[in-house]
């Protein structure tokens, strides 16, 4: 890919619009928004990949090695996919969990067509064709500027978990956290709506106007679609340079009342529980990058950072390490996934308890999207406040979770839970 073409940007919103309706008609495309948030780590604003000329799907086996294969046999190329939570199978060696409904395979990268990325209002084509390029820009500038029509509908989800089933779990993984078999667990539930027929772009940007995030994603791999309004990072590499950004606290904000929104920010802040969940999460990242990065390098750069988003505040640190220009992606990707905050400490161990307890594959849910440049630099995202439809059997689906301490109260796991439905819930609404 070494044709460029720019143009100047007046309107993201617009643009950004432009651009998910003409991708999403390919069979495999990526879209990655920033939502306009400014942080020294940030890389792009707006990229989205569209079409395919090279790709690889993987079950967890021989996954990775296969995928560095790919990447070695495309180097200086854009390349785009996702890591499914399922690939822990092949790093950890916790056999996986029942075979996941039709959708996301363990793990998709493709080669695309066509790259664009959107940095200080300019927009960049990159591919292989300058006339296929002008084209493509003509047909993105056709596009209409507004959320694709769709009918009002009633969608009706409901939890593969009762509340009792689900109370009673948290009190047996609170019994294995008293006799020593882990610190903390992150243990998630799947909510599951059927025979459902939507449009995925109108859902994607429902979501980004509800809570628009800075690793916001629109993903499709065939019939498989993910809208995606996760704020934090799993991975990024920039030169020598890794950083992961975990996230441990969750406050629910009050736009309305800055005085209570500002009260429930400063809670989080001096949450003793919520600083234990956060530390523990931070040293198993500290530990995973220690088993790539070279000796010393490896600090927390912030610890118990307080960000606010339009929903939430969260409690966010930074882990950041230097890396040897011969460490790949895939010795990157194998010790340190999945990542600490969606599986708890030690990790193989509370990887083997999520596999007994929880009743449905996690599938793409706690897995990554993301990129890499030509340069072999790239950026990954946490799959989290997503919502997973499967087209093809109008399967719609997401997941919610918390971290589980012994200080943990079941009751209010739960309430938490129903509080993060409550937020997708907006999205079907509309």
């Amino acid at each position: 890919m070494d044709v460029t073409i720019s143009y100047a940007v007046a309107d993201y919103a617009t643009l950004k619009i432009q651009l998910l309706n003409w991708a999403s008609r390919f069979n495999s495309c990526c879209f990655l928004d920033n939502h306009l948030y400014h942080s020294p780590w940030q890389q792009q604003e707006c990229l989205l990949a569209a079409g395919l000329v090279d790709s690889i799907t993987a079950p967890a086996g021989r996954a990775l090695h296969d995928l560095q294969a790919f990447l070695d046999r495309h180097a200086g190329r854009w390349i785009f996919g996702h890591l499914g939570f399922g690939l822990q199978a092949e790093i950890e060696g916790v056999d996986n969990q029942p075979a996941a409904t039709p959708g996301f395979a363990d793990l998709f990268f493709f080669v695309p067509r066509y790259v664009i990325k959107c940095n200080d209002h300019e927009l960049v084509l990159i591919g292989d064709d300058e006339a296929e390029l002008r084209s493509a820009w003509q047909e993105i500038c056709g596009q209409p500027g507004h959320a694709p029509a769709e009918a009002a509908r009633q969608i009706t989800y409901r939890p593969l978990l009762s509340r009792d089933a689900y109370c009673g779990v948290i009190r047996q993984l609170q019994d294995h956290i008293r006799r020593g078999d882990c610190y903390e667990i992150n243990f998630c539930q799947e909510f599951v709506a059927e025979e459902v027929v939507l449009h995925p772009v109108h859902t994607y940007l429902r979501l980004s106007q509800l809570s628009p995030n800075p690793f916001s994603c629109f993903y499709r791999q065939e019939q498989a679609y993910l809208a995606c309004a996760s704020p934090e990072r799993y991975l990024m590499r920039s030169g020598t340079r890794v950083i992961s950004q975990p996230i441990k606290g969750t406050a629910a904000r009050d736009p309305g009342n800055m005085a209570r929104d500002d009260a429930q920010r400063q809670l989080l802040r001096n949450s003793a529980k919520d600083q234990r969940e956060n530390v523990m999460v931070v040293d198993l990242v500290r530990n995973d990058l220690s088993k790539v990065c070279r000796q010393g390098s490896v600090r927390v750069e912030e610890l118990f950072g307080i960000y606010t988003y339009p929903q939430v505040h969260q409690m966010i640190s930074t882990v950041a390490g230097e890396v040897d220009p011969s460490v790949r992606f895939t010795d990157l990707v194998r010790a340190t996934f999945p990542m600490g905050s969606m599986t708890g400490a030690p990790k193989r161990r509370v990887l083997e308890l999520i596999k007994a307890y929880e009743v449905s594959p996690r599938g793409l849910f706690s897995g990554s999207v993301g990129y890499l440049d030509p340069s072999g630099n790239f950026d990954f995202n946490v799959v989290i406040r997503s919502l997973v439809y499967q087209a093809e059997i109008r399967r719609l689906s997401f997941h919610v979770g918390s971290g589980i301490t012994w200080y943990s109260q079941p009751e209010m796991e739960y309430e938490e839970c129903l509080w993060k439905a409550a937020a997708i819930e907006k999205v079907l609404q509309g």
